[in-house]
């Protein structure tokens, strides 16, 4: 039987509660990847930490876990006489590591599920009643053969089906993945699980990604950095000083955050509760990776011209965009509009009128590839189409190489050069031979 509170602690326990209650409301609904490595199954407070997770899922979060199988590999390939490899951070699995890969991530997928549905009295998780899905959610591609490594059964994300965690996500289900994908060929590979749990945050749109990491995370001494920007992250990963697993960590946060997850946060598990902590208390218990500043989306001004170039210059290269010198670039810049990020351009468009048609040509749309899949290309088209109809045109025509499909989909339809406003069609690359696409404004 517990021990009755005393008056002072039911005090400092009503505190606490009503001080975690925002908390409690901001994370309701919202979905959460949260990633574990193999040690942690294994640590004697693992099943502490699972009670955790059960609150938070039943505090209204949807929960993806993720989880690593990286030390129970090691041993299974130990067993059976066999060393580990590695090369270029990744592990190399040959025929011979596969079954060891498949059965390391099977125990501890089965641990976790095991933990996940306990329901006994007097435990954190009596009354819980998990539903927890696991299943192919993940498909893989090789990896391939990299500066002469052929790492064999090593794979990379290839595609997430969001429709269908976020289905099971929808009918109150935590949705449980590992470091294994499958390839439609019916193929098994070996995946890094932070990796999974990157690309699973990034594709499903996650308002968080949290890893779970061993030690203390990035703390130094009594304290660490609470909150960092990404580009502050950067400079930390650039100055090389981090352990190796605690700088790929650092690097997908990073990576999570520039693809438009909004907070990253690293916590070291090993402190009991600091995963709530981290959630539900002001200071938390790890380190927030969150993106920089805010984007911005104007009118492109003179000192723009730099950022502009570097966004589109590759984009040139690539044979994508006609190339502009940059004379040009500076005569028109006025007529560019830009989408600025903590001081970056991120993404471009430009709008050339021709009022005696009242049409307006769409050029030079770009965003980088960093921030690709978020809807900046189609804020963008829709800054273009407002400065063209300012413009007086009642129609808007573009000519593309490689992006057909994408302003097709957004209301364009195929046109003939002989479509073209008069100057423009003298100005015609017939080389090139870019499609002319043509938008109706309303």
């Amino acid at each position: 039987m517990s021990e009755r509170l005393t008056a002072a602690d039911a005090q400092r326990f009503v505190a606490w509660f009503r001080a975690a209650s925002p908390y409690v409301h901001t994370h309701r609904g919202r979905t959460f990847v949260v990633h574990l490595d193999g040690a942690a199954v294994e640590d004697p407070a693992f099943p502490a930490l699972v009670h955790d997770l059960a609150l938070v899922h039943a505090l209204g979060v949807r929960l993806v876990l993720v989880h690593g199988a990286r030390p129970q590999i090691d041993r299974c390939l130990a067993e059976r006489g066999l060393a580990p490899r590695y090369a270029q951070g990744l592990r190399v699995t040959d025929a011979a590591a596969l079954p060891c890969v498949e059965a390391a991530a099977g125990a501890v997928r089965v641990r976790i599920e095991a933990l996940l549905s306990m329901g006994l009295p007097n435990t954190p998780m009596a009354g819980a009643r998990l539903r927890v899905v696991s299943g192919n959610f993940v498909t893989a591609r090789p990896v391939g053969v990299r500066e002469g490594v052929d790492f064999g059964h090593t794979g990379e994300v290839r595609r997430i089906d969001v429709a269908g965690i976020r289905r099971q996500l929808d009918e109150g289900a935590i949705v449980l993945l590992g470091p294994i994908g499958h390839s439609p060929t019916g193929e098994v590979f070996n995946l890094s699980a932070e990796a999974v749990a990157t690309q699973a945050a990034l594709r499903l749109r996650a308002d968080k990604l949290i890893f779970l990491v061993e030690g203390a995370g990035l703390a130094r001494g009594r304290r660490g950095p609470r909150e960092l920007t990404t580009a502050e992250a950067e400079r930390r990963l650039a100055r090389g000083r981090l352990p190796e697993g605690l700088a790929r960590v650092l690097a997908d946060a990073v990576a999570a955050c520039r693809g438009g997850v909004p907070r990253a946060h690293i916590v070291g598990r090993a402190r009991d509760g600091a995963l709530l902590l981290e959630l539900y208390t002001r200071d938390g218990a790890g380190t927030l990776v969150s993106a920089e500043g805010f984007e911005e989306l104007r009118e492109a001004r003179i000192e723009d011209l730099p950022g502009i170039r570097a966004l589109v210059a590759p984009l040139e290269r690539q044979g994508v965009l006609v190339p502009r010198p940059p004379e040009r670039l500076e005569a028109e810049v006025g007529r560019f509009a830009v989408l600025e990020r903590d001081g970056m351009i991120v993404g471009t468009a430009a709008v050339y009128p021709f009022p005696e048609e009242g049409v307006a040509e769409l050029g030079c749309l770009a965003v980088h590839p960093d921030y690709r899949g978020e809807g900046r290309g189609d804020a963008l088209l829709r800054e273009a189409e407002r400065r063209a109809r300012a413009e007086g045109a009642r129609r808007l025509f573009v000519l593309t190489t490689r992006a057909v499909h994408w302003f097709r989909e957004r209301g364009f339809e195929p046109a003939d050069v002989r479509d073209l406003p008069v100057r423009r069609r003298a100005l015609y690359n017939w080389q090139r031979r870019s499609k002319v696409l043509v938008k109706t404004l309303a």
